[in-house]
């Protein structure tokens, strides 16, 4: 494997990454610029201590302002029940962080994950990995070298997922390098990049991106993450438009939240509106039990009864696969309907 050579160093910044220099990262600041009185969310503030605030511009742009209820506010704003714990939370649901390859998770038999980047461009309060240590899966040099020949050494995987954190956090000439390494290993023949900053942030979708992303050998598949039809505006279309053309499979997973967006309307309208600017719904999931997120959660009887919804109002291909990621599992696994008339 060759050393990491990155193509150019950028001479200025890119206006992605300007707009996550100008991201809300104080919970005050977010609400006077929503119009929502500070005084009412003093222990909702405290919360920032268990977890950071981040949100970009492009995606408070689209919130509601001066309403506490908005469903893009609430998965982004810190809450005073994140200081709750009860028995079956953890800070590691997923069994995650005892990886014996700093930077990898070889979950599945033929996928490989690799955690390109421990930040994110919004700190959704959600978030399974909300207490990852992502200091110890920071890849240096030498490790990324590492990481490419354990991928090389195993022919079973065919497929290299990008996760983070949020992947497209890197630049696009690191980027471009990895992937350039990940083409010379044959037995691979996909790559898919998770990630919610086209959705955030639009502009993130860059020529230099579509170039390294479309252009490989490799089979490209992005999954982006938009929970809330409010989520997608003409910017986030697009973006997707761009993808599209060039040839990328475009997805989308979600996360079941209560009071975000746990109403059949609000499922049956995401996955329309999904469809109308080319993104196939992919994964509905379950809220994985982390730590700190307990009040999103929702009975597995709930869940069900909404997908069964679901399938009465939209065309089979428009439904997503109602899952639970179970750590240790060979992959997802799907809800029994049959568990709950």
């Amino acid at each position: 494997m060759s050393q990491i050579i990155p193509k150019k160093p950028l001479s200025v910044e890119s206006n992605w990454q300007k707009e996550l220099a100008t991201a809300f990262t104080d919970p005050v600041s977010l609400l006077n610029y929503l119009n929502l009185p500070v005084d009412n969310f003093t222990k909702d503030i405290a919360a920032r201590q268990l977890f950071p605030m981040r949100v970009p511009r492009p995606f408070a742009n689209r919130m509601k302002k001066g309403d506490a209820l908005d469903p893009l506010f609430l998965q982004i704003f810190t809450s005073k029940h994140e200081f709750n714990t009860s028995a079956g939370y953890s800070t590691d649901p997923l069994d995650e962080q005892n990886n014996n390859q700093p930077g990898v998770l070889h979950k599945y038999q033929n996928r490989l994950l690799l955690l390109v980047r421990g930040g994110c461009a919004v700190n959704c309060r959600y978030c399974f990995r909300r207490h990852f240590p992502y200091s110890d899966n920071h890849l240096n040099k030498h490790q990324w070298q590492e990481a490419l020949q354990y991928i090389a050494d195993n022919p079973q995987i065919n497929e290299v997922i990008y996760s983070g954190g949020d992947p497209l956090m890197a630049k696009d000439d690191f980027l471009a390098w990895l992937t350039q390494e990940i083409e010379k290993i044959p037995h691979v023949i996909r790559l898919r990049i998770h990630t919610r900053l086209p959705v955030v942030i639009p502009s993130r979708i860059t020529p230099e991106l579509i170039s390294w992303f479309s252009e490989s050998r490799l089979k490209p598949v992005m999954v982006v993450h938009v929970n809330h039809a409010n989520e997608i505006d003409n910017h986030l279309a697009e973006a997707v438009k761009k993808l599209t053309k060039a040839g990328v499979t475009v997805l989308n997973q979600s996360v079941l939240l209560k009071n975000v967006n746990h109403l059949a309307e609000h499922q049956i309208e995401l996955c329309e509106k999904l469809f109308e600017i080319g993104v196939m719904p992919y994964y509905l999931h379950v809220l994985d039990k982390v730590e700190g997120a307990e009040h999103f959660d929702l009975p597995d009887s709930q869940a069900t009864a909404l997908l069964k919804e679901m399938i009465k109002h939209l065309p089979g291909y428009l439904v997503p696969k109602l899952v639970r990621e179970i750590g240790g599992q060979p992959g997802k696994t799907p809800l029994d309907l049959n568990l709950h008339p």
